[in-house]
């Protein structure tokens, strides 16, 4: 039985290079991870511009204006947004100038209306001089052309849309998804919707993994429930390996009469990396590499076990997958006793919260790992390593959040 970070340390060196890439278009871009760094290849703002709808003047000419005192100047031209400006400013002459559009030449400074007499004649009224340069937005002030925008391993989210977007990117290459196929095994289990008598048991495992690998922005290949049957569970691994990069199992790989899938597993020619972990819930935790190259990750059937250990171990590793970071963990002070293990690295949902600049942490009352409503409200899962006594309230331990929580 290894430990955690040592099952950590195995996968990761398992991990082949990236995904495969290809481009994407920007409506389907959300959650993608980035190929390549993306560069301005123009400069922001592309030209001198104006930041208010108003008046382009040579400050010198309303320098001493005031309520009391105005000065006043004749619009020679007007100027909308997206129209290039037609002469240049005479002294005693300014341009009607919209936000956006290009400064005339001569122009040294943008008045908005709302402090001139206004847009409705020929010759306006400046009531108050601002400073030179005021309300003008510079070519290349924000970006300058080559500047890296965007780095290579960024996860695109409506702000990288937006910026890929405003410069003209319409189909940025990314990393592909990686192809995720689910296989729940059991007899006693029945599909939501199907009749079950007293002693089956809804199986809970297939749409909540199918809901997580959603969560990793990875793609479903397929999913299936098997029953206790050796040749169909092999004949149906064997198949799913040929059209995943990723295979995830759950119940079937402890010890028992009627586990057979790490057997199955070890007939295919799967490397085994290891097989259980000194974790709780989850210690029947298989991860081996197929001839293939496709990762398998066989995880206990217990709901809480699968759930935590595709969180801890395959999430993050689909994370990488893609040429991004596993999610990062936080440190939270516990607002009240965990009940550490012994022997074995605890996990735990639970909840963290923000008071008084520092995080918070509670844990479920419900530890068990066939207690799935410990899930329900949880918006991380709190861990620790083994330790011989309970830790008090005021510990400081490490808390992963949830993918799907939000407000944390």
């Amino acid at each position: 039985m290894i430990t955690v970070q040592e099952a950590h340390e195995i996968i990761r060196g398992s991990l082949a290079e990236s995904m495969n890439t290809e481009q994407v278009p920007l409506q389907k871009l959300a959650g993608r991870v980035l190929a390549a760094d993306i560069f301005a290849g123009f400069p922001m703002p592309r030209f001198t511009n104006s930041a208010m709808d108003g008046f382009a003047v040579m400050l010198d000419d309303i320098a001493t204006a005031s309520p009391g005192n105005p000065a006043r100047l004749t619009v020679t031209q007007e100027i909308p947004a997206g129209a290039h400006s037609t002469m240049r400013l005479d002294t005693g002459t300014c341009a009607r100038i919209m936000t956006g559009a290009p400064m005339p030449d001569g122009a040294d400074t943008v008045v908005p209306f709302e402090e001139t007499s206004g847009f409705g004649s020929r010759d306006v009224e400046f009531y108050r001089a601002p400073e030179r340069g005021a309300n003008i937005r510079h070519a290349g002030e924000e970006v300058v052309s080559g500047d890296r925008l965007i780095a290579k391993g960024s996860r695109a989210t409506p702000a990288e849309i937006a910026i890929l977007a405003a410069f003209g990117v319409e189909a940025p290459e990314v990393y592909r998804k990686p192809r995720v196929m689910l296989l729940t095994v059991g007899d006693e289990l029945r599909m939501p919707g199907e009749p079950a008598d007293q002693l089956a048991i809804y199986n809970s495992n297939l749409p909540m993994l199918q809901a997580c690998v959603s969560s990793a922005e990875a793609e479903l290949a397929g999913s299936c429930q098997l029953s206790d049957d050796p040749g169909n569970i092999r004949k149906t691994i064997e198949s799913s390996l040929k059209q995943c990069d990723m295979l995830v199992t759950t119940g079937g790989i402890s010890t028992g009469q009627y586990d057979f899938v790490r057997e199955t597993l070890h007939s295919l020619g799967v490397e085994e990396k290891f097989w259980k972990v000194a974790q709780k819930p989850g210690k029947p935790l298989y991860f081996g590499v197929a001839p293939s190259g496709s990762l398998v990750f066989s995880l206990p059937g217990n709901p809480v076990s699968s759930l935590a250990c595709f969180l801890e171990y395959c999430l993050p590793t689909l994370a990488r997958m893609q040429g991004g970071e596993p999610p990062t963990k936080v440190e939270a002070l516990l607002a009240e006793p965990f009940p550490a293990d012994r022997k074995r690295h605890r996990f735990l949902f639970g909840t963290v919260r923000a008071e008084g600049g520092r995080l918070f942490c509670s844990v479920s009352a419900r530890t068990e790992s066939h207690m799935l409503t410990a899930t329900t409200g949880a918006n991380c899962i709190v861990e620790y390593p083994p330790s011989a006594e309970p830790l008090p309230a005021g510990s400081l331990v490490t808390c992963s959040l949830l993918p799907w929580a939000l407000g944390c």
